[in-house]
């Protein structure tokens, strides 16, 4: 089924895909994120989770308490949704240990770029990325906005296990992984010490879509000790809100 501005697409009889669009835009997200909030906002019984991606809305509901008919009715009546992109956005500072045993893949990612490992560092850590989705893993962070002199083809050789907490290159994306060792083909550039995903939080997940993400190189001696700190519950990220 097929309105304006979107497409309906059904995942099983208990879950709604709306497609926004059909590449990887912030426009587009970010319209995502705002119906994600309209929807959520909305408070409608039978509506169970909405998970916002790249460029669509995935839906899941109760038919028993909401009918299929009334979850996209619920939609066209929050469609367009308000512009997301007014106000202040939240843009997280993350510490991240480059290379040495916590980036073991960013002497060659710079060298097949030409570069030095020191100008991968600065191009990586100089600029704001979108955080487009949480997905792969609890607390993986999808990015978007890399520099292209930065991207680099995923390895052939995929690792079985990745360090907690890495930040990686993969194709013209770059990630953070949550505190969990998890299999990846990705470009292993760093690694930071926080916990983008903590059960024990009152909030598991520290970024969500939408959110800005700066990385800020850090020695050693530092990771280590902030690693003590997150261990000990510190976010150790900072939080600061800048205008949209």
């Amino acid at each position: 089924m097929s309105e304006p501005g979107y497409r309906l697409l059904d995942c099983g009889d208990r879950a709604l895909t709306v497609e926004l669009g059909r590449t990887v835009d912030p426009a587009v997200n970010a319209r995502v994120i705002a119906l994600d909030a309209a929807l959520r906002g909305a408070g409608r019984p039978g509506l169970l989770e909405t998970v916002p991606t790249y460029r669509s809305l995935l839906v899941l509901y109760d038919p028993d308490l909401l009918p299929r008919a009334d979850l996209v009715a619920l939609i066209a009546a929050h469609w367009p949704p308000p512009d997301g992109t007014a106000g202040s956005l939240r843009r997280w500072r993350v510490p991240v240990h480059y290379g040495g045993a916590h980036g073991a893949d960013l002497d060659d990612l710079a060298a097949g770029a030409g570069l030095s490992p020191e100008a991968v560092i600065a191009l990586h850590s100089g600029r704001d990325y979108r955080v487009y989705m949480i997905g792969f893993a609890p607390g993986f962070a999808y990015l978007g906005g890399l520099d292209p002199r930065l991207h680099a083809s995923r390895r052939t050789d995929p690792r079985p296990k990745t360090p907690a907490g890495s930040v990686s290159i993969g194709g013209n994306q770059t990630g953070v992984s949550p505190p969990l060792e998890l299999p990846s083909g990705w470009q292993l550039i760093g690694r930071t010490p926080a916990r983008s995903y903590d059960p024990a939080r009152a909030e598991p997940f520290l970024f969500a879509a939408g959110d800005l993400i700066r990385f800020e190189p850090i020695d050693r001696a530092a990771f280590d000790a902030l690693s003590e700190a997150a261990r000990a519950g510190e976010t150790v990220a900072t939080l600061e809100r800048i205008d949209a």
